[in-house]
C-alpha cells in the first residue's frame, strides 16, 4: 500500500510538470524579460561613449535615425575580426535607410592591451570602419544590455522617442565563410522592420569570444 501511494504520487507529479512544460512550449511567445540584460520588447537606455575620434556619442544624438543596429565587437577576438567587412557591408547597407551600425568595444584594456583606445583607432582605420566605434569606459554599458559576447547584436527600433530591442543575437549563421552563410539573421530583422511587419526570428545564439 505505501509503494502504490508513493507510485501515485510520483505520477501526479510527471503529469504537472509535463503539463507546464506544454504551456511553455504551446502557450505563445517566451517571455521578453531577460534576468541579466535586455529581452525582446524591453527599452534600452541612451548612452554617452567616447568615439574613435575623441568626440562623445549618444543614440538621442541620431535624430533622423529610424533604429540602430547596436553591435558589441572588439579588436582581436578572431569571431570580431571574421565579421569586421559584415559590419561595414551592414553599415552602408542600413544606414542610408536609418537602422545605423553602433559599435562599442566592451573589453577592459587592462586585461588586453590589444583592446586599448589607441588600438581601437589603429583597427578603425586598417579596416575603413564608416560607423562610430564606442569605448564602454569602466564597462557599465555592456552589462546593462545583457550582452556576452562579441559580436553581440541589439537592433533597436524607435518608437515614441524609445529605443525598443527587435532582436538579440547574432549577425548570421556562419562567421567562418561570408560566402557559406544560409540565414542572414540581422538583415533579415532590419528589412522586416523597414517593411513595417514584426521581426520573425527575435533572438539567436551569439557566438563569439566572451567579454573580458
Amino acid at each position: 500500500m505505501k509503494t502504490l501511494k508513493i507510485l501515485t504520487i510520483v505520477a501526479i507529479i510527471i503529469a504537472a510538470s509535463a503539463f507546464a512544460v506544454n504551456n511553455v512550449f504551446e502557450g505563445g511567445e517566451a517571455s521578453n524579460s531577460s534576468v541579466d540584460g535586455y529581452g525582446i520588447g524591453d527599452v534600452a537606455t541612451d548612452f554617452s561613449l567616447k568615439n574613435i575620434d575623441g568626440k562623445m556619442v549618444s543614440l538621442s544624438d541620431y535624430e533622423d535615425a529610424e533604429g540602430f543596429i547596436v553591435i558589441f565587437t572588439t579588436n582581436h577576438c578572431p569571431y570580431a575580426k571574421a565579421y569586421e567587412d559584415r559590419i561595414v557591408a551592414l553599415d552602408k547597407k542600413y544606414k542610408s535607410k536609418g537602422y545605423p551600425v553602433i559599435a562599442i568595444n566592451p573589453n577592459n584594456p587592462d586585461k588586453n592591451e590589444q583592446d586599448s583606445f589607441e588600438n581601437m583607432q589603429l583597427r578603425a582605420k586598417q579596416k575603413g570602419f564608416t560607423f562610430p566605434y564606442l569605448l564602454d569606459e569602466g564597462q557599465k554599458i555592456y552589462p546593462v544590455y545583457g550582452a556576452t559576447k562579441t559580436p553581440h547584436v541589439y537592433i533597436l527600433q524607435k518608437e515614441d522617442e524609445e529605443n525598443v530591442v527587435r532582436y538579440i543575437g547574432a549577425i548570421d549563421d556562419n562567421y567562418q565563410d561570408v560566402n557559406a552563410v544560409k540565414e542572414k539573421f540581422v538583415e533579415n530583422a532590419v528589412d522586416e522592420l523597414l517593411a513595417g511587419e514584426e521581426v520573425s526570428v527575435k533572438t539567436t545564439k551569439a557566438i563569439g569570444c566572451g567579454i573580458k
